[in-house]
């Protein structure tokens, strides 16, 4: 059956990637990849209306932001506003996209966190308490959801070499590589493929957290 997807935070390095992927399934010819001037997901009725319009199989919420900043220095604006983009936004397009979900009895909400959440680095708090929160929503929601038949999974890519992590330093990347296993990066291709592998290839997985590089969680 053809797959409705929607990406938010469509123009992330990433979701264009997962968009570009998914858009050469035959299973999912529907897929939408909004922008923030399209879907801001801090903007309750905007996100109600979007989906009201938009019902989809599988929603894939990735908008976020990241500033980094000690608690001492960050202000309540800066606060609110990270927690919002990356923790609430969510929790507001998994509810609104639900509601389709739940009256088909079927449906796929993938959270995409990051590895800050559990090992966050130096003034990551404000963008690691909301990172984190998605792994409770996540589990609290697919027991809501399961009995529908609607899954709800959390993924944390890793670190990918895009867009977002671009201004690192070379020294900073290499002191980041030297915390995996394997000793090397993810890629968003791998990234791309493994969301294809949980959406269409396990159905009956939901509640989980899967980090995809090879740093120990």
């Amino acid at each position: 059956m053809p797959e409705r997807i929607i990406i938010t935070g469509g123009n992330g390095s990433l979701a264009r990637s997962v968009a570009a992927f998914f858009a050469e399934s035959a299973y999912a010819p529907h897929i939408l990849a909004p922008s923030r001037k399209e879907l801001d997901v801090t903007n309750f009725a905007q996100v109600k209306e979007y989906f009201r319009i938009h019902p989809c199989d599988l929603l894939i919420a990735m908008a976020g932001a990241c500033d980094d900043e000690l608690l001492l220095k960050t202000t309540e604006q800066q606060w609110d506003s990270l927690i919002q983009s990356n923790l609430t936004g969510a929790a507001l397009c998994a509810q609104q996209a639900s509601r389709a979900m739940l009256k088909q009895r079927r449906g796929h909400i993938v959270f995409i966190s990051s590895y800050a959440a559990l090992h966050p680095s130096y003034g990551q708090v404000a963008y690691a308490s909301a990172k984190a929160g998605l792994i409770g929503l996540s589990k609290s929601l697919a027991q809501e959801l399961g009995p529908a038949n609607v899954r709800v999974n959390v993924l944390i890519p890793g670190y990918l070499e895009n867009r977002m992590t671009a201004s690192l330093s070379s020294s900073r990347k290499e002191e980041v590589k030297s915390l995996h296993c394997l000793q090397r990066f993810n890629t968003d291709s791998e990234v791309c493929a493994f969301l294809e592998t949980l959406h269409f290839r396990l159905p009956h997985t939901s509640g989980q957290i899967f980090n995809l590089d090879s740093r120990i969680l």
